[in-house]
């Protein structure tokens, strides 16, 4: 059976450039083939709403960040799992932020993982290495 959810993107939404970077590095480290789409604001992330409307292809999970300008994480993902079709898109918040508030807050929005950013590029590539393998070999996606 063919692997269709190698051809689904993943979508970052990151403000920080460098982390942006970082996370291209790494998963091009680990050879992943999914496409990345990029939203640079909490703005730009709901934007991906009418794109998916209008035919372009849902992503197999979106990792959010949640300190970012025009619309926080938390609101982003509020929005994201309420949404009536969208809503059972995987999200893994993957900040910065390790503030308990942050967490509880996360999940009880419907967060399906929360990561904790590494700072060191190695520890990123391990991270980015776990994700690929959760959400691109075990989970089975919302095809």
């Amino acid at each position: 059976m063919e692997d269709l959810s190698r051809d689904l993107p993943i979508l970052l939404v990151e403000d920080n450039p460098l982390d942006i970077d970082l996370t291209l590095r790494a998963f091009k480290k680990r050879n992943l083939i999914n496409p990345i789409h990029i939203a640079r604001d909490g703005e730009e992330a709901i934007a991906f709403i009418e794109k998916w409307d209008a035919g372009e292809k849902i992503p197999i999970v979106i990792l959010l960040d949640l300190k970012m300008p025009k619309l926080d994480g938390l609101e982003v993902l509020k929005i994201f799992k309420t949404h009536p079709v969208y809503q059972t898109i995987p999200i893994v918040v993957l900040t910065t932020s390790s503030d308990n508030k942050d967490v509880e807050r996360a999940y009880k929005l419907g967060a399906n993982s929360y990561i904790i950013k590494p700072v060191n590029f190695d520890k990123f590539i391990e991270v980015a290495s776990q994700i690929e393998l959760y959400w691109n070999v075990l989970n089975q996606p919302h095809l």
